[in-house]
């Protein structure tokens, strides 16, 4: 199975969406950087936008908010209003 990936900026602002990552995805391993976090993952990464909302503590969080603080991510991505997959397709 390949490694798949999501790197986005350290700031206070991706603190919660980092520790949402981790909770829908416990496999995941986080490597914090001093600019980043890269969040590596065996064959699929899922970004739960419920997830997200919940700890942040607001009704809903839109997920192209994602994408302000996004650097860079490696798989395949299939997004749509609850959720961002990266996989590799077979």
């Amino acid at each position: 199975m390949s490694t798949v990936f999501l790197a986005l900026q350290a700031n206070e602002e991706t603190r919660q969406i980092i520790e949402a990552i981790q909770q829908d995805n416990p496999e995941a391993r986080v490597n914090r950087e001093p600019a980043m976090v890269k969040i590596d993952a065996e064959g699929k990464l899922v970004v739960r936008r419920e997830t997200i909302a919940e700890i942040m503590g607001r009704d809903d969080f839109d997920l192209q908010e994602l994408h302000i603080n996004l650097i860079s991510l490696g798989g395949n991505v299939d997004e749509d209003e609850d959720s961002l997959t990266i996989s590799w397709n077979a």
